[in-house]
């Protein structure tokens, strides 16, 4: 659209917009331009911010209701500023005038891309050359219309900011965005235009300005579902009504109905009702004070006089007044919670740029990032295997379900006890059972199930093989050497299972230290490799430490513990307490007639003696020396396993894995890489050094932004 160089907008909009409505306070002017310092800083794309948002369907009249607002003009033929956002920024300041284009390039774009798009400034000396300027934007962000690309994208998610500052009679900041689109014939579009509308949306911090065309069904206007979905309380959105003079005769009151807010779409935050140019008018070159007389005079007319319209709620002066107030209210509601996204952010990109450290390129500069890496993870390793858990609490905190072998000492505890405990109740091969059955394995532990008759008969069956030139009655030392190793026959898998579970719980741990400790991805896998290879390695030696144990028990039986001893000791006093029972019970049923009663007296007591000597227990010397043999394999069994398992949990786990593990990767290790080392080791790739100057920018702009927000 050409407008006569003579209409200066801001020029004619000045004053006449202030006339009567009565500006806000410099408070109100400062909190927007904090605001709009935030959003110039890049802040924006990360946390949300206070802002008012002008949305609707193509054709919805969007672009004269900025107009009315702003007093900008707008491009329609075709325009190109609906392909993309348009950020509008009003300041009153009489004595200051300055008018400024600029772009802002979408986090999405290339580093090139970004320092080309941000390059774009204009100082716009006069508002009727805007319409040029939008396009010259237009065909840097390359989209179609601008250029003669033909496969340049339709819209871009880029931001056009225009800053117009003077004697607007406004402080006011709001965003224009692409009007939606239900058909085209390119999907991306639609979903480019959906998201970035989305985009704004969504933001819990954002005002809709929902534009309806009053020749259309309101619940069937895409802009009022979507507000409905992102605004479920209704508390941000206000509904504006447009082009009222294109309704078909007799549906005035359905229009004003809606306009009351008494219709079946209701707001919290309400309608209102506008009367933009048509085209005709703005062909002529309408100036602010001819629309506005137009607009009051099309509603002081029949049938809209007579139709109770709210009169605060019809008309594009009473819009601005309520929106400059409305943000003016949601700024000052939102800021305080701004300030503090703003700090939790800064917090979170400091600990990131930490984490990160300074610039690694050269080997010294890798050498002292390595060292650092290695003290740090030596001390956290050191920490979980002492059990040392107030540290570091950022990591031993961590110990949901899924992370208790944080706590590595713990961890290792609780393996070793459950390893303990099943070596007491599962770790012989034949298991003693009360039930009569038959001899059968256990599906779970594959221990042979006995009754202690078939114990019995199985210790018989080895004593008979291993018969020597002892005496009837002994037995031969090695059928306790044949009966003990058959029993622990178990011991092997069941240990090399424990110690397995002890490496795959100590890599998973050393696996989420190093994650702890080291952020860069690519370092760390390197890193890892070196930490790897020395976890087998000390692995090897762990079952090689077991294996010496497996062979010692493979031994004969030897042992100078008590315990053992005290045991047997118990087992036949047992046994012979049972066989005086047995002596006693038949001397009373056969020489007292199963009526026993002895006195005090020395022949009573004779008597006693010479009647339990002639019905003593008349023992199988072969059943004695079986019993005996496995009285002496129970005790000794005891001993032996509770000696195993006190080497596996120290001699195998303690000494070369646990006791190993803070040397795995230290600063001694890294003191041994030569510089070509180093560099393949821990040189920092082109996309972290790209993410440190990011993240750098965004801790200046998110400084910047906590200063502006003072």
């Amino acid at each position: 659209m050409d407008t006569p160089p003579e209409k200066d907008w801001i020029q004619l909009d000045s004053g006449q917009v202030r006339s009567g409505l009565g500006l806000v306070s410099s408070r109100t002017s400062e909190r927007l331009n904090q605001v709009d310092r935030i959003r110039a800083n890049g802040v924006g794309d990360h946390i949300a911010l206070p802002q008012l948002v002008v949305c609707g369907d193509q054709s919805a009249g969007k672009s004269s209701v900025l107009e009315g607002i702003s007093g900008i003009p707008f491009p329609r033929q075709d325009g190109v500023c609906t392909r993309f956002a348009t950020e509008i920024i009003l300041r009153h300041e009489p004595k200051y005038r300055r008018n400024t284009a600029s772009i802002i390039p979408h986090i999405s774009r290339t580093e090139d891309e970004k320092a080309r798009l941000s390059a774009f400034r204009r100082e716009v000396s006069d508002l009727v050359h805007l319409p040029g300027i939008i396009d010259e934007a237009a065909k840097l962000m390359g989209v179609q219309g601008a250029n003669n690309l033909a496969d340049a994208p339709t819209f871009a998610a880029d931001v056009l900011r225009l800053e117009i500052v003077g004697d607007t009679g406004l402080h006011l900041t709001l965003v224009d965005l692409p009007g939606l689109i239900s058909v085209s014939e390119n999907e991306d579009d639609l979903q480019l235009v959906n998201d970035l509308v989305n985009s704004y949306l969504e933001n819990s911090r954002t005002i809709i300005l929902a534009v309806v065309p009053a020749s259309s069904d309101v619940d069937t206007q895409s802009i009022i579902q979507r507000a409905r979905r992102f605004d479920k309380e209704g508390l941000r959105t206000v509904g504006i009504i447009t082009k009222p003079d294109l309704i078909n005769d007799g549906t005035e009151a359905r229009v004003a109905k809606l306009a009351n807010n008494t219709d079946r779409t209701k707001l919290k935050l309400g309608f209102f009702l506008l009367r933009n140019p048509r085209p005709i008018d703005l062909e002529k070159g309408i100036t602010m004070v001819e629309r506005r007389k137009m607009e009051a005079d099309f509603f002081a007319n029949h049938p809209w006089n007579k139709l109770g319209l709210d009169p605060s709620r019809v008309g594009i002066d009473n819009l601005r007044v309520f929106m400059q107030d409305l943000l003016d209210r949601h700024i000052e509601r939102e800021l305080p919670k701004v300030r503090k996204d703003v700090a939790q952010l800064l917090n979170e990109i400091n600990k990131e740029l930490m984490d990160l450290g300074t610039q690694r390129t050269s080997p010294t500069q890798i050498r002292m990032y390595l060292t650092r890496i290695g003290t740090d993870f030596q001390n956290l390793v050191r920490a979980g295997v002492e059990g040392i858990y107030g540290t570091r609490d950022g990591f031993f905190h961590e110990i949901n379900g899924e992370k208790d072998y944080h706590r590595l000492r713990a961890a290792i505890h609780m393996e070793n006890g459950k390893f303990a405990n099943y070596m007491r109740q599962h770790g012989q091969k034949r298991k003693v059972v009360s039930a009569e059955c038959q001899e059968d394995k256990d599906p779970e532990t594959d221990q042979i199930l006995v009754t202690r008759e078939q114990m019995s008969a199985w210790i018989k069956k080895i004593y008979d093989r291993t018969r020597g030139r002892e005496l009837p009655g002994n037995y031969n030392h090695a059928l306790l050497g044949e009966l003990f190793h058959e029993q622990s026959s178990r011991w092997g898998d069941i240990a090399r299972d424990h110690v397995t579970t002890i490496a795959d719980l100590v890599s998973r741990f050393i696996q989420s230290a190093s994650a702890f400790v080291i952020k860069d991805t690519d370092a760390r896998e390197n890193i890892l490799r070196i930490i790897v290879a020395k976890l087998d390695e000390n692995a090897e030696c762990a079952f090689h430490e077991l294996s010496k144990l497996l062979d010692d028990e493979a031994g004969c039986p030897i042992t100078y513990n008590h315990y053992y001893t005290d045991n047997v000791q118990r087992a036949r006093n047992n046994r012979l307490r049972q066989d005086l029972g047995t002596s006693l019970n038949n001397a009373i049923d056969e020489d007292w007639n199963g009526r026993f009663h002895v006195s005090n007296s020395s022949d009573e007591i004779s008597r006693l003696v010479v009647s339990l000597q002639n019905h003593g227990v008349i023992v199988d010397m072969e059943e004695r020396a079986c019993y005996e043999a496995q009285i002496d394999l129970d005790a000794y069994y005891k001993v032996a396993m509770k000696t195993f398992v006190d080497n596996v949990c120290r001699q195998v786990i303690e000494r070369h894995i646990l006791a190993k593990l803070p040397t795995v990767f230290n600063p001694m290790t890294i003191a041994t890489f030569s510089d070509e080392d180093l560099v393949h080791l821990a040189a920092e790739s082109a996309k972290l050094s790209k993410r440190r100057v990011e993240a750098i920018q965004l801790q200046e702009a998110l400084e910047d932004s906590l200063r502006d927000l003072r």
